[in-house]
This record gives structure tokens, C-alpha cells and sequence, in this order.
């Protein structure tokens, strides 16, 4: 595994729409170890292939609850309610701002194992998910943000373990 340097702000490749994975190769598992080496190191809790800069639809989320997720060609299938919360972004570093999304998701995409299955996520998984499927479609947090400011108050030595609780998720 090796760690993967993450695209920040300013870098075209954020705003541009992935291409669909054709199949679930070696090196694409090896991708998606890196992007969780990557995203561990950065204490985030989900990471989209484009941040790293690599136009595939990739995603990786991992909320520290025992359970993670690759996302391969991901679709959401449904959209239920409304949250707004403070998000932050590893491709953002310091830069937060109040998003609206949904309060549940019903997510279709394909695992290492190249078979199609269903995610339903609510609260912050279901922001999860939303996030990084907008940066395979080429939308930044920032282009919904409101009230978007630095944030010099993220501490960088944080539990995540208790990421819920926390006033900004960074994905």
C-alpha cells in the first residue's frame, strides 16, 4: 500500500466527472488500499478517486463504526429528507461550511468483488455517501456550502472515533 497525495482546492482534475469503472482489476484493489491508507493518514472518514487524482468512480468511506465501505460505479437510488450540517473536506484543508443533504440515501454500487450491492445510509452516513459521489461528479463541497469560512479550530489530534459528536466531518 502506499499513500497517495491528496489534490487540494484549486486543482482542475476536483471539478471534472469520472469515468466508470469497466472492471474490478488488480490494480484497482490496489487503488483502493492506497485510498484508504491515504484517508487514514488524513483522518477523514471518505475519500472519492478524484481527490487523489484519479478519474475513476471510486469512493471509500469508513465512519469508524466497524464497518467500511468501497463504492465502485455508485448510484443513488433514492433521496429521503433533509440535514444540514458543518462538512469539511481533505481537499478543502481548513475550509468549512453549513451543506443541506439528504437525511437518508439508498446508494447502489459494485465492491472489490465486482458484484452489485445496496447501501442505505442516514445521518452521516448518508452525508458520506452524498459527498463523495458529488466528487465523482465533479461537485465540490464549497459549490453548496453556505456560511463557507476557515476553520483554524480543527484539531488535527481529535479522537475520530468520536467523529458524530464533532462540529465538522471531513471527507
Amino acid at each position: 500500500m502506499a499513500l497517495r497525495k491528496i489534490r487540494i482546492d484549486d486543482d482542475p482534475l476536483l471539478r471534472m466527472v469520472s469515468k466508470k469503472v469497466k472492471e474490478v482489476t488488480p490494480r484497482i484493489k490496489v487503488l483502493v488500499e492506497d485510498m484508504f491508507e491515504t484517508m487514514y493518514k488524513e483522518q477523514g472518514v471518505g475519500l472519492a478517486a478524484p481527490q487523489i487524482g484519479i478519474l475513476k468512480r471510486i469512493a471509500v468511506i469508513d465512519l469508524y463504526d466497524d464497518n467500511k465501505f468501497v463504492l465502485i460505479n455508485p448510484i443513488i437510488l433514492e433521496t429521503e429528507g433533509e440535514q444540514t450540517g458543518i462538512e469539511g473536506c481533505l481537499s478543502f484543508p481548513g475550509r468549512v461550511g453549513d451543506v443541506t443533504r439528504p437525511n437518508s440515501v439508498k446508494v447502489e454500487a459494485t465492491n472489490l468483488d465486482g458484484e452489485r450491492y445496496i447501501i442505505e445510509g442516514e445521518g452521516l452516513l448518508a452525508r458520506a455517501l452524498c459527498h463523495e459521489i458529488d466528487h465523482l461528479d465533479g461537485i465540490v463541497f464549497i459549490e453548496k456550502a453556505e456560511n463557507l469560512h476557515d476553520d483554524d479550530d480543527i484539531n488535527d489530534d481529535e479522537d475520530i472515533d468520536d467523529n458524530e459528536d464533532d462540529d465538522v466531518d471531513e471527507f
